[in-house]
């Protein structure tokens, strides 16, 4: 299944009888730093920005996967597509995105590291890699949490999905996805299509140093005008 599958702390300074104080300046609280193991990721999209920590200890292949399509700016640009709530608990389910079947964006294959390997089970606010029928299919596609799914994970005869981070700031916008209005879809993804575009609009790593793959970036090449002969 191609297809499928941070605030501000204001601070008053007020005056007492007789005496005038300097007025303080807003402090931005920073993001959470990194932490030994964990790659963080900053997505930011139409509708606010997400921070993701990528397990890259646990889940080495699935991280350097996502970091590649990061470093190559291969999400930039694209969609979260699809809010999958479920039925007797709407504000729980999961969003995905990435670059759907955008051939000119994919990177090759790569193993699947199941939960039953990295121990990364799927939560409340992980990241996830979608992938097709095929274990070792995910790619450019992933999907995050709201609530506890562990219907995700590997158990026996079936290998589940590759979970390999968390969410540590922006939950407040995952879940404003989740609730947007959705529709059409076939099959899985049956009326679960959003109906009015989520822009994942860059994803850029915060941790280490950028590797791009320097694989071609076809999807960048404008088609200009055709000559005239």
């Amino acid at each position: 299944m191609r297809r499928l599958m941070i605030g501000f702390v204001a601070i008053a300074a007020f005056a007492s009888p007789g005496t005038a104080q300097p007025a303080r300046r807003s402090v931005q609280r920073p993001e959470p730093g990194p932490k030994p193991g964990l790659v963080r990721v900053r997505l930011v999209t139409s509708e606010g920005p997400i921070l993701l920590a990528l397990d890259a200890r646990r889940a080495p292949k699935t991280t350097a996967n996502f970091l590649a399509y990061v470093d190559d700016g291969r999400f930039d640009g694209t969609d979260f597509y699809r809010a999958s709530r479920q039925k007797s608990a709407p504000k729980l389910g999961f969003i995905q995105a990435g670059i759907r079947t955008d051939a000119r964006r994919i990177l090759p294959p790569f193993p699947l590291e199941t939960t039953a390997m990295t121990g990364i089970k799927h939560l409340d606010a992980t990241i996830s890699m979608a992938r097709g029928m095929t274990p070792a299919s995910a790619g450019g596609n992933f999907f995050i949490t709201i609530g506890p799914a562990p219907a995700m994970d590997a158990r026996a005869g079936y290998p589940g999905y590759a979970a390999f981070g968390h969410v540590v700031g922006g939950m407040d916008v995952v879940k404003r996805i989740l609730a947007k209005p959705t529709g059409g879809g076939m099959d899985a993804f049956k009326d679960q299509m959003i109906l009015k575009r989520v822009a994942l609009v860059s994803a850029r790593r915060l941790d280490g140093v950028a590797k791009p793959t320097r694989l071609p970036r076809a999807w960048l090449i404008e088609t200009g005008p055709r000559r005239r002969m």
